[in-house]
């Protein structure tokens, strides 16, 4: 049986797996990511992969890295929420573990788990989005893992959505991710929090707006808050006006959200489905794609960089 380990380095945490050929989780660790820290975000990973490795035979090892990813699979050139620059990633692992290791970018990482082993299975040509710390996407066309001439294909956190918008991680100005990540959904409901709409959201922070954060959110709107719910309600209207543009680019078979924002189903998933309709040009007289939660959840990302290490 092929083992290989799978990294996941977001902005928030680290998380590590041991998996088979089949996409089966053996063995799992998540840690948290020194994020400002390059050389500690390394120190991290490579002392997971060697507890991982310790105890299972591991042949190589898959990491999914939140940035953009030269097309050797090697070098991080840029990072918006984690402080690489031009990183060589692989090398810098490699030396530390004794294995061969393959870098990918997070979500093209998850999307390729989600289409190997999860929710895209029946389909050819999928666009997965990614809502966590910041916006991240993945594309498989015609069967394959699309990267792009030079890598960075799929970052569609970064396309431009409001002129002379937010100020965003990667330097510019109205990114998506700014409006439609989990890090926009904490800061635009403390921004909110004041309001008496928000009265009972606040009290389940103990009246401290920074208590404020996404589980906290994404629990109250599923226990019917009605201030919750509307804020997810925004979030999946960006998201879903994002896939109709996106639509008519790519005109994907289905589109796989994942990230922690997606544990809250379809209070996120119905209004992004309700803005993708409302959006999609040609509307009417063309196929509607599938918006699907991704099945993998939290693990996807893991189980797709294996997976890519090992092929």
């Amino acid at each position: 049986m092929s083992l290989t380990c799978g990294i996941d380095i977001g902005g928030t945490k680290i998380a590590g797996a041991v998996v088979d050929e089949k996409g089966q989780v053996l063995a799992e660790h998540r840690i948290e990511s020194p994020a400002s820290d390059a050389v500690a975000v390394e120190d991290a990973v490579a002392a997971l992969v060697t507890e991982l490795a310790s105890r299972h035979e591991v042949t190589a090892v898959g990491i999914g890295a939140a940035g953009y990813v030269d097309a050797g699979r090697s070098i991080v050139m840029f990072a918006p929420n984690i402080a690489w620059r031009d990183e060589d990633l692989r090398s810098e692992i490699e030396s530390r573990v004794s294995l061969p290791v393959v870098v990918e970018n997070d979500a093209n990482a998850a999307a390729w788990g989600e289409f190997a082993f999860g929710a895209a299975a029946d389909v050819d040509d999928m666009l997965m989005i990614t809502v966590g710390t910041g916006v991240g996407g993945g594309l498989v066309l015609g069967g394959d893992l699309y990267r792009g001439a030079f890598g960075a294909a799929g970052e569609i956190g970064h396309l431009r959505v409001v002129r002379g918008g937010r100020q965003c991680g990667c330097g510019n100005l109205g990114c998506l991710e700014q409006y439609a990540s989990g890090s926009a959904l904490v800061t635009q409901t403390r921004a909110l929090a004041g309001s008496p709409e928000a009265a009972d959201l606040l009290a389940r922070a103990g009246g401290d707006t920074l208590a404020i954060d996404g589980p906290m959110i994404t629990r109250a709107a599923t226990e019917g808050d009605a201030f919750a719910v509307a804020m997810l309600a925004e979030l999946g209207t960006w998201l879903g006006e994002a896939i109709a543009s996106l639509a008519a680019v790519l005109d994907p078979g289905a589109v796989v959200i994942g990230g922690g924002v997606s544990e809250s189903g379809d209070l996120l998933l119905d209004p992004i489905r309700t803005a993708f309709v409302n959006e999609l040009t040609g509307r009417g007289h063309r196929p509607f794609l599938d918006v699907r939660a991704a099945s993998l959840a939290n693990g996807a990302g893991m189980i797709g960089a294996a997976d890519l290490a090992r092929r």
